[in-house]
């Protein structure tokens, strides 16, 4: 191999400028998920401010407009969910007792026939106990905070975070072509058209997976809350929701979401029938999700693996915390097809040959 060749060293230069930029992002991780996510938010609304800030709207208005719009669908959605999930919450309370007691009936002994464990439960004595605890639980939470600092900044940056990235979100709307027109300028000529390629696709397949995947989310999770509800299973609204937001990790929706309502249809069904109608709709569920929903809305043209999904959402969890879970996916997303076309011209150069 000879490193002299022009093929060869561009290539290395190009493996330094990305191991450059890799170490920057590590460096600069505590601050820079706030403005990543502003990024993806602004790129999926980059349409609709394009159709708003026409003739006399400006694009400062316009991304003011955007940003309210935003705001009131977020705001919507706390308003129309809380009281649904303070509904559940307290049917949840009201219904501990009874839980309880089925534990100590059915469960209890069943662990003793098949597992050889042996519990002594006081149901009278645990209800007590949670009544005292859930009345001091404010003065013990009082003692508590001094000693949670550590967990206060780390709240305190997140919220810091939150506010933040409003703020970012409004100058990229504003500004977002003006930008983009910047980063074409300063791209070397001999790379414009090869850069050009790879935002185009870039930009489809973010398209894409983004707009997919959150329809996705927002179908199963109506599947699962619906098919709960049918079947008569209390809880069907936490437990189908969370279902179907967790899909975008492969098999870990349906698994968190058959886990929690087996848990809950084994207390309120009597015996194991009650079960079947309950696995009946995560079976149907999964089924629907990877033959018709998944290559309907999402296509099979990302090509990102279940492994490596995971690892990104532990990479980016690890690296941006809360946020990193958000930006992992479609981030992973973009730069898989960067790892295409840098396959592609290392297998065709003179380093690899």
């Amino acid at each position: 191999m000879d490193l002299k060749h022009p093929d060869d060293l561009h290539y290395l230069w190009r493996l330094a400028l990305a191991a450059a930029a890799g170490a920057l992002v590590y460096l600069l991780s505590p601050i820079l998920a706030p403005f990543m996510l502003a990024g993806i938010i602004a790129y999926i609304c980059n349409p609709l401010m394009a159709r708003i800030a026409t003739g006399k709207i400006s694009r400062t208005l316009g991304a003011l407009l955007v940003i309210l719009l935003l705001l009131s669908i977020f705001l919507a959605l706390i308003l129309i969910m809380l009281p649904l999930f303070e509904k559940e919450i307290s049917r949840l309370i009201e219904r501990a007792p009874d839980y309880l007691e089925t534990i100590k009936i059915k469960l209890i002994p069943w662990m003793e026939a098949y597992l050889g464990i042996s519990l002594d439960l006081d149901v009278a004595t645990l209800k007590q106990l949670l009544v005292q605890h859930w009345q001091s639980a404010g003065g013990a939470a009082a003692k508590l905070l001094p000693s949670l600092t550590s967990g206060g900044m780390a709240a305190v940056e997140f919220f810091m975070n939150l506010l933040l990235m409003p703020v970012v979100l409004f100058y990229l709307l504003r500004d977002w072509n003006g930008l983009i027109r910047r980063v074409d300028e300063m791209i070397p000529r001999r790379w414009l058209e090869q850069a050009h390629t790879l935002a185009l696709e870039t930009d489809r397949v973010l398209a894409e997976f983004l707009r997919g995947q959150l329809a996705v989310m927002l179908l199963m999770s109506l599947c699962y809350v619906t098919g709960l509800w049918l079947v008569g299973l209390e809880f069907a609204l936490p437990i189908g929701l969370l279902a179907g937001i967790l899909v975008f990790v492969p098999y870990l929706g349906a698994a968190v979401g058959l886990i929690l309502a087996t848990l809950v249809a084994l207390m309120q069904f009597q015996g194991w029938s009650g079960l079947l109608p309950i696995w009946a709709v995560f079976a149907v569920g999964q089924l629907l999700e990877g033959t018709v929903v998944t290559p309907w809305l999402v296509g099979d043209r990302i090509g990102l693996h279940p492994v490596l999904v995971i690892f990104a959402l532990l990479a980016f969890g690890q690296l941006f915390g809360f946020f990193g879970l958000l930006l992992a996916l479609p981030v992973s997303a973009a730069l898989l097809v960067w790892l295409r076309h840098a396959r592609a011209q290392y297998m065709q150069s003179n380093l690899y040959k």
